[in-house]
């Protein structure tokens, strides 16, 4: 993120010139207009009731507890473009963005609008020896639904269409409620709702699905693209950036008209569970924990702990189940291809090794790591991360920390092979001449996906920092403050 070279002040003094309001908190100036009514009280309605945290009318300092080490610092002013990083681990506490609520509803209705056009023409259409057959998007998941495979069906039409579409909505629910003088009912709720919602969202995964489905029938058929590919595509890349361009921070305090009163004698340069508290992973705000070790937010009413309940006991559990799926998943076949009346299992390695052998080595390059090496190595990473999380507390934290993001990171790209076989199931329907079905080994895999998803979330990276001496952290500050923020 880059330094943006012109002032918030200036920004706003243009964008009041132009729109007639100001970003900065003070009262609208109305533009003269012939418009009357519930339209021109839109029109003049200032883009938030709320400025950003930094131009708050207030001396307190912002309090966060990081997600990943548990370190307590103040947050800094941040300019349009900028974000407050972790001294300790490097994670990013807060991000600003340039009009946060208009950049994020445009995208929001521009990706809503092209998942409408990407459900509501034909997708993708293949011939051979003049046999047929053309499908819509969503034929991908009810296929699949046709050929017995209704859990592997589910994951597909919640992962590329349901979740996001609910996502896209919510977004835009709580946009509105900002730009409105009253908040729209439900609107905390909801957006509690995006951060959960966001990590099982496939739209780009199954983006690549569709290129290696592609690929490997274009040798095979004759391939059109319909309307709704390019629509699709516009989708996945409004539905990323609307994703990227959500302001949590700035959100959270607007729908909150502020932020609540930090806990009283808060230490800075020091861990909040060392301090009873909390750091929330839904708004950020620190709370104060019970005699347990738990609580809940002031402001968003998420639940508050000091380290994931039973973090190791869920992730091993998923792991080892995971790890047993494993075995039927690449033993079994993942889809069974009909040419001319003979069918051929092909198997996960079986389908990487026919597509090198006839030449297709960047598509077998993909399916490998995104079917074997990435599952694997997720596997082996979270395992190992289990193991020393509770024995060698502060040894490499750091390096540690990077390799538990990466794995977060990736694990939702092994999808890659269950949305090929749910494409080339709807798409090749040509009988005995040419078809294609799913194996066992499709439910299996998709389970071990999801299964290693969740064993990620569940394990607590803050573990990997236990008991590491503050004295190690270098150029931290160690302030008390009072309840509001401020040092004595």
């Amino acid at each position: 993120m880059q330094r943006c070279l012109v002032t918030s002040h200036d920004r706003a003094q243009l964008f009041a010139k132009h729109f007639g309001f100001c970003l900065l908190g003070r009262r609208p100036t109305p533009v003269p207009s012939p418009i009357h009514g519930p339209l021109v009280r839109l029109r003049n309605t200032p883009i938030s009731e709320h400025p950003a945290p930094e131009h708050h009318p207030t001396s307190r300092r912002r309090l966060r507890a990081c997600h990943e080490c548990d370190w307590v610092m103040a947050l800094p002013p941040l300019q349009p473009g900028q974000q407050a990083c972790c001294i300790r681990c490097g994670g990013v506490l807060a991000k600003r963005n340039s009009l946060p609520v208009q950049r994020c509803l445009a995208l929001a209705v521009s990706a809503s609008i092209a998942l409408i056009a990407a459900i509501s023409f034909p997708f993708i259409r293949f011939s051979v020896r003049g046999i047929g057959n053309q499908i819509e998007v969503t034929q991908t998941a009810t296929e699949m639904l046709a050929q017995h495979q209704p859990i592997v069906a589910l994951m597909v039409l919640m992962a590329v269409f349901v979740l996001p579409a609910l996502y896209l909505m919510a977004a835009i629910w709580v946009q509105i409620s900002l730009l409105l003088p009253h908040r729209l009912p439900w609107s905390r709720t909801i957006a509690r709702m995006l951060g959960h919602i966001t990590p099982w969202m496939m739209a780009d995964v199954f983006i690549v699905g569709t290129m290696v489905s592609l690929i490997k029938i274009a040798g095979l058929a004759e391939v059109s693209l319909g309307v709704s590919f390019w629509a699709f595509i516009a989708y996945a890349l409004l539905l990323l950036a609307t994703t990227l361009s959500l302001d949590s921070d700035w959100l959270w305090f607007s729908l909150s008209g502020g932020e609540p009163s930090a806990p009283e004698g808060i230490h800075t340069g020091a861990t909040a569970a060392s301090q009873n508290l909390a750091g929330c992973h839904t708004c950020g705000l620190i709370g104060r924990l019970d005699e347990h070790g738990h609580g809940s937010c002031e402001r968003c009413g998420e639940k508050l702990h000091a380290r994931k309940p039973r973090s190791l006991q869920y992730s091993w559990a998923l792991l080892l189940t995971a790890a047993v799926l494993y075995i039927p998943a690449n033993l079994y076949p993942i889809m069974y291809t009909t040419s001319l009346g003979s069918s051929d299992p092909n198997t996960i390695i079986g389908g990487v090794i026919y597509l090198a052998s006839h030449g297709s080595w960047p598509v077998a390059i993909v399916i490998f790591v995104a079917s074997v090496l990435v599952p694997i190595g997720k596997m082996l990473a979270l395992a190992w991360l289990c193991l020393v999380a509770p024995r060698a507390p502060g040894m490499r934290s750091s390096t540690r920390t990077r390799l538990y993001r990466l794995t977060e990171f990736i694990g939702r790209w092994s999808m890659v092979d269950v949305f090929v076989v749910a494409i080339l199931t709807a798409l090749i329907r040509a009988g005995a001449l040419m078809s294609v079905s799913p194996g066992p080994a499709a439910l299996a895999f998709a389970c071990v996906v999801i299964l290693t998803m969740v064993a990620a979330m569940c394990f607590d990276p803050r573990l990997l920092w236990d008991e590491v001496s503050s004295a190690k952290i270098k150029g931290s500050d160690a302030s008390i403050y009072d309840n509001q923020g401020r040092t004595p």
